[in-house]
């Protein structure tokens, strides 16, 4: 049995004491991969610093997240962009749409959200997709661009059942993390409605901890956690949730 933690932030300054640490324990239970969303630049170099570091256990994406998205963001994605000429990625992302914080630059987050799926199309690759309090608008957005053949999934998807089957007319998948094992969370029934074809398992790391840890740092050793959560909800057993995930995560970043 093994698992993908497709959404971990392991390069942030939670992680610089005891980084080795906190791989080992997800090697111990059973994480395969472990894969790394850029934030803005000032990132960029923390990402891959743990990518070669890990030996490439962890791998990275670029992209500029919607939250970084400022008065500079053309500046911004001109620099992001030019990595992709000098290595490969697994994906863009993390980008997309953050109504929760700033309401005030969501004009340029959309600027920034359509370049960048630009770039995943011309490329080839999949998007990882930031949606808080956005995901209707994504949606409209994503319909309307069409793009074919455009490959990606919802981070921390925590959506209702009209938005899964518009995700699923996409093709695209959902992820699943911490939230999931909150009480107030009323996930349970969403996750009925979402084929296990279409779920990747993602901590967020180092936020949204699940049960038990909640209130904690998030690692990516608490992905069995979210699994036996999924499982549980499903009515499949760990060993299919495991087997399923990870064989999603590999197919959509070619892993």
């Amino acid at each position: 049995m093994e698992f993908i933690d497709s959404h971990a932030h392991l390069y942030l300054d939670n992680f610089t004491e005891d980084i080795d640490e906190v791989l080992q324990r997800a090697r111990d239970k059973s994480i395969a991969r472990i894969l790394l969303p850029n934030i803005d630049c000032s990132t960029i170099e923390a990402v891959h610093k743990l990518e070669k570091e890990s030996n490439e256990y962890c791998l990275a994406m670029m992209g500029l997240h919607p939250c970084s998205v400022k008065a500079n963001f053309a500046e911004e994605l001109a620099t992001i962009n030019a990595q992709f000429e000098k290595r490969d990625y697994i994906a863009v992302g993390e980008i997309g749409l953050d109504y929760y914080w700033d309401k005030s630059t969501t004009d340029w987050q959309k600027e920034a959200f359509h370049e960048q799926v630009r770039w995943a199309h011309d490329r080839d690759l999949p998007i990882v997709i930031h949606s808080r309090d956005s995901i209707d608008d994504i949606l409209d957005l994503l319909e309307t661009w069409s793009y074919p053949g455009l490959e990606g999934v919802f981070h921390c998807f925590t959506g209702d059942k009209t938005q899964v089957a518009r995700i699923l007319d996409l093709g695209f998948m959902m992820g699943l993390g911490g939230v999931i094992t909150f009480k107030n969370s009323n996930l349970d029934n969403i996750i009925h409605q979402i084929p296990i074809e279409h779920v990747i398992l993602e901590t967020d790391a180092p936020y949204l901890t699940p049960h038990p840890h909640r209130g904690k740092r998030n690692e990516s050793s608490y992905i069995p956690l979210i699994a036996k959560k999924v499982a549980a909800t499903t009515g499949l057993t760990l060993d299919e949730v495991a087997r399923q995930t990870t064989a999603n995560a590999r197919r959509l970043f070619r892993i």
